[in-house]
């Protein structure tokens, strides 16, 4: 499927909707939202993408939120269910890292759950490697942490 991959406004429509079904599926995926720490929100991403079919619907989504002058941390990375195995998250994660080099940042960061099976998979496959929890994370049970030197 071709993707284009684009920065948007945190508070695109598209953007809300997209995250909105994230959390549906987190939340009936872990039983509650068992996410530690601060929400993404406009005030703390620092770049936000909505990535779209040929036709404009948006079908993923991905964020950059600073942690230090020398990392990011990936937030609300997402592709529902119908789009997924076509690349979109792929498309997504390479913008990421490809924003996140020009910003400097040398590393990226993650944290993902034990259930997201295709998620780890992503992450792993494109040379995330696993670390202890960082940050929010550091006391959470359900939280698996990764990252790539850039």
């Amino acid at each position: 499927m071709t993707v284009t991959v684009q920065a948007a406004d945190w508070d695109d429509p598209d953007a809300e909707a997209l995250r909105a079904a994230q959390r549906v599926e987190l939340d009936t995926m872990y039983g509650a939202d068992v996410e530690p720490g601060a929400k993404p929100s406009a005030a703390d991403i620092s770049y936000f993408v909505l990535a779209r079919d040929a036709s404009g619907v948006a079908v993923g989504c991905g964020a950059l939120r600073r942690l230090d002058e020398h990392a990011a941390e990936i937030k609300r990375m997402f592709v529902p269910k119908p789009y997924r195995g076509r690349g979109i998250s792929r498309a997504v994660l390479s913008a990421l890292e490809e924003h996140a080099r020009r910003f400097g940042w040398r590393v990226l960061r993650l944290e993902t759950g034990p259930l997201q099976v295709e998620a780890i998979g992503l992450y792993t496959s494109a040379g995330y490697t696993p670390i202890p929890p960082f940050g929010p994370y550091v006391d959470s049970g359900f939280s698996l942490c990764f990252e790539r030197p850039l």
